[in-house]
């Protein structure tokens, strides 16, 4: 296991079972102290917020694989919705509204 105090994103800070697995994969840390604080918080947000269990341990997982690949952010992701230091972009709210209206049968 890795020592070595990892960095948080931009708005939030490293969950612990992210952390952990950062400890049992020293090659995805590293990589990951690379990445901007924006990238991180991209990472730490997708992540946290779903709604699984399953589905969370899926992106965990994932976001190991896809680090250590080179990716630098989470793929088809709208962005942290958090961040307080800039307004949510309109294509975002048009996602947003969208994911939020009831299906018409």
């Amino acid at each position: 296991m890795t020592h070595t105090k990892l960095a948080d994103g931009a708005v939030h800070a490293l969950p612990p079972d992210l952390r952990k697995a950062f400890g049992y994969d020293p090659v995805a840390a590293k990589i990951w102290q690379g990445l901007t604080p924006l990238a991180r918080n991209e990472w730490i947000c997708w992540i946290i917020t779903v709604k699984q269990q399953k589905t969370r341990e899926n992106h965990l997982q994932r976001a190991l694989n896809e680090i250590k690949q080179g990716k630098r952010r989470p793929c088809c992701w709208i962005g942290c919705i958090h961040r307080l230091d800039k307004p949510i972009s309109p294509s975002v709210k048009a996602i947003l509204g969208k994911a939020s209206r009831p299906k018409l049968s």
